[in-house]
C-alpha cells in the first residue's frame, strides 16, 4: 500500500462498482481519511469477456477473480473487492481474504412480467439463469419449465427479460438492492425454499498476505458474524470440491453464540438432492462446514460430482 493511495481493484459492472464504492465509503468512515485516498481501479476479467457460454464450460468461478488477483500479486492494486460467491475456495499463494462486509439479504429474487411466482408460471414457460444451482432448483420445483442459459450483467439480463427472450429469471436480491433495483422484484423466495449460493449477498475483500498496512486498514470494517458464516460456508464448499459443475447451496447464519447451517447438493436436472442441517458454537464454524461437506459427499457418492 502506498503512503497516500489505497488502490481498490474491481470488475467494471455496475454491481461490482457499487460494491467497490460501498467498500471505499466504509474505509473513509472508519479511517477518517478523505475519499481521494482510495482509488477504484477497474479490471476486466475473463468472466466479463466470455458471455456466450455457461461458466461451467469455460472454467468456473475463477474467471471473475483471476485478473484482479494477478494485479494484487503484481502490486498494481492493494485491495480487491469481490462478490463472495465468485471466490474459489483455494486462493493463490500470497493472497488472503482480509475482511467481509456486513451481509445483505441472501434470498433469490423471482422476476417476471408474466407471473407472480415460480409456481404461477404457465406450463412450458422459459426461465433464464446463468446458475446451475438455480436451474436445478427450478427444475425440481417445476419440471415442466424450460431453463435456458442467461449470461450478462444484471441490467442486460433485465433487458433480455423485458424484450421477451424469457418469461422469468432469478437474480440475487442483494445485488438488486445494491443497484437500487429492488422495485423490479416480483417475489423474494424464502431461503428454505431456494437455499442460496455459498457466499450470496456477502462482499469479501482480498489483499496480499504480507501487506500488514492494508490488513490493518480493512480490519476496521470487517463484520464478524459474516466472517463466521462465510468460514463455515466456504469450508463446506471446499470439502465438496465445489465448482460451477455441481449445484451446491449453503446458508450459515449466526444466532447469539451459535451458528446455524443448511446445505444441499443437487443434480443439474433437480431430480436428486441431498440436504443437511447443522449447528454449533461459532468458534467451530469451519469444522462444522467441513463435516457437513463430508457427509453430503458420502451421501452423493463419487458419480454425483462427475457432471
Amino acid at each position: 500500500m502506498s503512503a497516500d493511495k489505497v488502490r481498490i481493484g474491481t470488475r467494471g459492472s455496475a454491481l461490482a462498482l457499487a460494491q467497490a464504492t460501498e467498500t471505499r465509503e466504509r474505509l473513509v468512515a472508519a479511517s477518517g481519511r478523505p475519499a481521494e485516498d482510495f482509488e477504484i481501479v477497474v479490471i476486466k476479467t475473463s468472466g466479463d469477456r466470455i458471455l456466450d457460454r455457461p461458466l461451467s464450460e469455460v472454467g468456473g468461478k475463477g474467471l471473475f477473480t483471476k485478473e484482479i488477483e494477478d494485479a494484487l500479486l503484481a502490486g498494481t492494486i492493494d485491495l480487491a473487492v469481490h462478490s463472495s460467491k465468485d471466490m474459489p475456495t483455494i486462493l493463490p499463494d500470497g493472497l488472503t481474504i482480509s475482511a467481509f462486509l456486513p451481509r445483505e439479504d441472501v434470498r433469490d429474487a423471482f422476476v417476471s412480467p408474466r407471473a407472480e411466482s415460480l409456481s404461477a408460471l404457465p406450463p412450458g414457460a422459459v426461465v433464464g439463469t446463468a446458475s446451475l444451482r438455480r436451474q436445478a432448483m427450478v427444475k425440481r420445483a417445476r419440471p415442466d419449465l424450460a431453463v435456458v442459459t442467461f449470461r450478462g450483467n444484471v441490467q442486460s439480463r433485465l433487458a433480455k427479460l423485458a424484450a421477451g427472450e424469457v418469461d422469468a429469471t432469478l437474480l440475487a436480491l442483494a445485488g438488486l438492492r445494491r443497484l437500487g433495483l429492488e422495485h423490479v422484484v416480483t417475489a423474494a423466495i424464502a431461503p428454505q425454499e431456494f437455499l442460496p449460493a455459498v457466499g450470496q449477498g456477502a462482499i469479501c475483500l482480498e489483499s496480499r498476505a504480507d501487506d500488514d498496512a492494508t490488513s490493518a486498514l480493512v480490519a476496521s470494517i470487517h463484520h464478524g458474524d459474516t466472517g463466521v458464516a462465510l468460514a463455515l460456508e466456504r469450508a463446506f464448499l471446499h470439502e465438496l470440491d465445489g465448482s460451477c459443475r455441481t449445484p451446491i447451496a449453503g446458508w450459515a447464519r449466526v444466532v447469539g453464540e451459535s451458528v446455524i447451517f443448511d446445505g444441499e447438493i443437487l443434480t443439474p436436472d433437480g431430480s436428486v438432492a441431498h440436504a443437511i442441517a447443522r449447528s454449533g458454537p461459532i468458534g467451530e464454524a469451519a469444522a462444522i462446514g467441513r463435516e457437513a461437506g463430508r457427509v453430503l459427499k458420502e451421501r452423493g457418492g463419487p458419480r454425483f460430482f462427475q457432471g
